[in-house]
């Protein structure tokens, strides 16, 4: 019960004499999102820091593969350097990894090799996920006739044979360049894409934030692109990072067979290896090693990525 007889003077002396401090209030840890939650899970993962380093050099490559090398990959010495043994201790140079049957640098073109598997496997992972994911969205959320039409679309293309129908498809061409292998990839390409998109959005448009836009009269266009998709993608993102490896090994399979790329090609180069293999195993060392750790640095980070958004591995 207050003190009602205590008077002005000795309130003022209280307030000069130092109180206790009080408790401090607990801080309250801003909730991160699954995409934060999943760069702090990321980080943490050697396999995932290994796999970024070796897609970054890999990209470096790709784009400035003159920064690696300065030898030709088309021109060759048959007088000089027919089928060269490899001279390790040269590292980086032209005869570091020898030369091939026509005198070429078997270095050089495993460098320049790397952007046309590389440009291949991203393009076609890029048009498979925007053609599968619309589709797929488009088939999870309206559902009824459009979901059966669409899903009989991709059920369609689903029972084609994927390299098969992709060398039927790239047999019709004379001149295959990069743009046409992507096309034929992705072509036959985007089912797995729109199935698991459509599985997610079936998920998704039941939850309570999506009835809520639906009864404060959103549109269709919000709803989909501001509510469903960034919810929904999570998945997609993990199909098309190991996607990607496939594609690449894919091109390099189509390219053995003579139906990829007429260009510097790894899978031209194993091809070509299979004529030499006795008196120059280098020919299909170095390209199948230089394919081999591409495709497993796309796996890899497709796994560490799709373990840091499964909340069941954490």
């Amino acid at each position: 019960m207050p003190d009602l007889t205590k008077t002005a003077a000795d309130a003022a002396v209280e307030s000069t004499v130092p109180q206790p401090d009080a408790a401090p209030e607990p801080k309250s840890e801003k909730a991160r999102s699954l995409w934060g939650d999943a760069w702090q899970d990321l980080r943490r993962r050697p396999i995932f820091i290994a796999s970024s380093l070796m897609i970054l050099l890999l990209l470096a490559i790709t784009a400035f593969p003159g920064w690696f090398t300065s030898a030709s990959p088309t021109v060759g010495d048959l007088q000089n350097h027919f089928l060269q043994k490899p001279e390790l201790g040269k590292v980086f140079s032209p005869e570091w990894l020898g030369y091939d049957a026509q005198g070429r640098s078997v270095y050089a073109r495993a460098i320049h090799g790397t952007r046309a598997s590389v440009l291949v496997g991203l393009g076609t992972t890029v048009v498979v996920t925007l053609v599968g994911g619309l589709m797929g969205m488009l088939a999870g959320y309206f559902g009824g006739v459009i979901d059966a039409i669409l899903s009989r679309i991709t059920d369609i293309f689903f029972g084609i044979p994927f390299l098969l129908g992709a060398m039927v498809v790239l047999n019709s061409f004379t001149d295959r360049t990069i743009v046409i292998v992507i096309g034929a990839l992705a072509f036959l390409g985007w089912t797995q894409t729109a199935r698991v998109m459509r599985g997610s959005v079936i998920t998704i448009k039941q939850s309570d934030y999506v009835q809520a836009a639906k009864a404060l009269g959103a549109g269709t266009r919000r709803i989909l692109f501001r509510h469903i998709l960034p919810n929904a993608v999570a998945p997609v993102i993990v199909v098309a990072t190991i996607s990607l490896g496939v594609y690449i090994s894919a091109e390099a399979t189509l390219s053995y067979l003579g139906l990829g790329l007429a260009g510097v090609s790894w899978g031209n180069d194993i091809s070509a290896a299979g004529d030499q293999i006795r008196v120059a195993q280098h020919l299909l060392l170095y390209p199948s090693l230089m394919l081999s750790i591409t495709v497993l640095s796309f796996i890899m980070l497709g796994e560490a990525v799709r373990n840091a958004l499964d909340p069941k591995t954490r």
